[in-house]
């Protein structure tokens, strides 16, 4: 995913399994989170109890 395409670009959600919805408006941008009792987590998110890294994201390291 292109970081400059997404807001939040060091924000976890973007590189997660369950993957979150861009809610546009003319003035923001939300990301609406699947699995989350909160909808729409602060951004960035830094740390999430639920994460879990795509299969594809190069920062998850190998899997064990």
């Amino acid at each position: 995913m292109d970081p400059l395409a997404v807001p939040y670009p060091d924000s976890l959600c973007h590189r997660c399994a369950a993957p979150p919805r861009y809610i546009r408006t003319p003035t923001s941008v939300f990301i609406l989170c699947p699995i989350l009792p909160d909808k729409y987590p602060r951004q960035p998110v830094r740390a999430c109890p639920a994460f879990k890294p795509r299969e594809d994201d190069p920062d998850a390291g190998p899997s064990t």
